[in-house]
């Protein structure tokens, strides 16, 4: 059997912005827009784009530019129609009724995405999770002759059910069977999670496809997967890597952020991002090429704080310097950046200084301690090799002598638990 190759969705992509709106911020969202439904495997054959006083609660687009759209969709023989931010389920409603042809808005497309780009149980139960809640209010009559649903004897319908009702429950009852499973395997990752602690850890973040995968296998030596393209890492990734002293670390990399990114998609993964709540330092991976990674910047930052990940330590690494035409736009930069890194993770340019760079943050959020345990109380040496990093060890006579590298947001607890043990 062959396989039927599947044809490319001809697709007209559509941004409507309120007048007054920055123009050189307006006409770059339509270009990530076109990057997102390339991703999703569409042909894009023609852009719209509409300034409005207000945008029109019922079609989202002016009456006369709809007008002039059926046409256009006729003309080029469009199948797909794709808005750049989202949409009303009554203004998706009204626009498939004028087009006669699908209409997505930015955040059915991202997931699309990440439906095709999901890998393991977990990634696929949080994109059909995402799925679900927003398919849940855009519901329309399709089965109008299905439109009630007899209450049978014992039932608990009354008179009957319509079938967007039936669906609606359904839809809520997969929805919350989604959560309680998704809750089950965050209580796992924790536990796991809390069998390492005694190493930092380290999160990657930063904007889809600004260079993440490719510095963490750079630092780690280990195969990930790397591919020029939007939201290529779906999955929490986790690897060891050593420091310059020798010290291993571990780090962690996960879904790129995006402007514009759906809450929805944020809330269905938060299990995957709790590596990046509980790291110890975020490095913060910026594409240096990119003509807008200023407002990229500000979109990871949103994000982080919509996670409410704030007065966590961040690294900010400006990544793909071997693409910039003139150099000398670093110095510029690292005057605005403060304490920022310039690297090329695929060139391996400066590796050395980020993995110093990192150490130093590391020593900035730990404090070491020499502490001594009595024989009598050797039970607590377990406990101190599962919470805190071991440098130097010393049996004697009476009992142990350690050196002891503690996180920073552990240091108050292990002083009140641990004071009458520590030398200096």
């Amino acid at each position: 059997m062959y396989e039927v190759e599947q044809k490319a969705e001809r697709t007209m992509l559509v941004s409507v912005n309120i007048k007054g709106t920055d123009r050189e911020q307006a006409n770059e969202y339509p270009e990530e827009l076109e990057f997102l439904v390339e991703t999703a495997g569409a042909e894009v054959v023609y852009k719209v784009y509409q300034e409005l006083p207000k945008i029109n609660r019922a079609t989202c687009l002016g009456t006369g530019k709809i007008q002039e759209l059926k046409e256009i969709i006729k003309e080029k023989e469009i199948t797909l129609v794709v808005f750049d931010d989202d949409l009303t389920p009554m203004q998706n409603k009204n626009l498939v009724n004028e087009f006669q042809v699908k209409v997505l808005d930015r955040s059915g497309i991202i997931l699309d995405i990440f439906a095709s780009r999901a890998k393991s149980q977990e990634a696929k139960m949080q994109v059909e999770l995402a799925h679900l809640q927003y398919m849940l209010p855009r519901l329309t009559r399709m089965w109008t002759h299905l439109s009630k649903q007899q209450g049978g004897i014992g039932g608990n319908k009354g008179i009957g059910e319509t079938q967007i009702e039936t669906d609606r429950r359904l839809i809520r009852e997969r929805i919350q069977f989604f959560k309680d499973k998704l809750t089950d395997i965050d209580i796992q990752k924790s536990q796991q999670r809390k069998g390492r602690s005694e190493f930092v850890r380290y999160a990657l973040v930063g904007y889809t496809n600004a260079g993440k995968s490719t510095l963490m296998k750079t630092l780690t030596s280990e195969d990930v997967y790397i591919e020029n393209q939007l939201f290529a890492t779906l999955d929490t990734t986790v690897r060891t890597f050593e420091l310059p002293d020798g010290t291993p670390a571990l780090l962690s990399d996960t879904v790129g952020f995006i402007r514009k990114l759906p809450t929805h998609l944020i809330a269905s993964f938060r299990s995957t991002l709790a590596e990046t709540c509980e790291a110890d330092i975020l490095i913060h991976v910026v594409d240096i090429s990119h003509k807008s990674f200023r407002d990229q910047i500000k979109a990871v930052n949103d994000t982080l704080l919509s996670l409410n990940i704030k007065d966590k330590p961040i690294l900010l690494v400006f990544n793909k310097i071997d693409l910039l035409e003139d150099m000398e736009i670093i110095t510029a930069i690292s005057k605005e950046f403060k304490n920022s890194i310039f690297i090329s993770a695929k060139r391996e340019i400066n590796i050395p200084n980020l993995l110093q760079a990192l150490k130093d943050l590391s020593d900035i959020n730990s404090k070491t301690v020499e502490m001594f345990i009595p024989y009598a109380d050797a039970y607590i040496i377990g406990k101190l090799y599962d919470k805190c990093e071991i440098l130097k060890r010393e049996d004697g006579d009476t009992g142990t002598t350690l050196i002891i590298k503690i996180k920073s947001d552990n240091i108050d607890y292990f002083l009140n638990t641990y004071n009458k043990y520590i030398i200096k």
